[in-house]
């Protein structure tokens, strides 16, 4: 527990070993909305995670997944990313593409709870990674604004 702004707040530190399933249950309790930053995507982990978006998105969650554009890409990726980007998008899930290496790993949920690390959410595999959970909604409000979430989520 840290202070904040005279707040307390919880912090967890995660590996890839539990990771998904802590992040799982917070996104099957989402709510309003969920903005993923995963520079990339490919198609085993999104098989897993797309029972889970359509589950949301018949309850109205609000999906928007931020990633690389396919251009910047290596082709042996490229080629996975394009199709589930175009999957994603038929699905309804809002997809924001960013040039320029694009490798920020984080996902904030309702706007209350952040997770931030090292960790690609929609490709991780076999790398060791670490991610922090923090559940404080000025925190998470805080990080989308520092990355200025509204303009490319088009949200109010």
């Amino acid at each position: 527990m840290f202070l904040c702004q005279r707040q307390i707040f919880k912090s967890q530190l995660f590996t890839e070993r539990d990771f998904y399933k802590q992040f799982i249950l917070d996104l099957q309790g989402c709510k309003r909305e969920a903005v993923i930053e995963s520079p990339y995507i490919t198609t085993s982990r999104m098989e897993r995670f797309y029972p889970i978006f359509e589950e949301l998105l018949v309850r109205r969650v609000k999906i928007h997944v931020i990633t690389r554009d396919q251009i910047d890409h290596t082709e042996n990726i490229r080629h996975q990313a394009t199709n589930e980007i175009l999957y994603s998008k038929e699905l309804g899930i809002n997809i924001v593409l960013l040039t320029g290496n694009h490798h920020r790993k984080l996902a904030i949920i309702d706007r209350t709870i952040l997770w931030e690390g090292s960790l690609n959410i929609l490709s991780q595999n076999q790398s060791k990674e670490i991610m922090r959970r923090i559940e404080q909604e000025e925190i998470a409000k805080q990080m989308f604004s520092f990355l200025n979430l509204d303009k490319y989520l088009n949200i109010q």
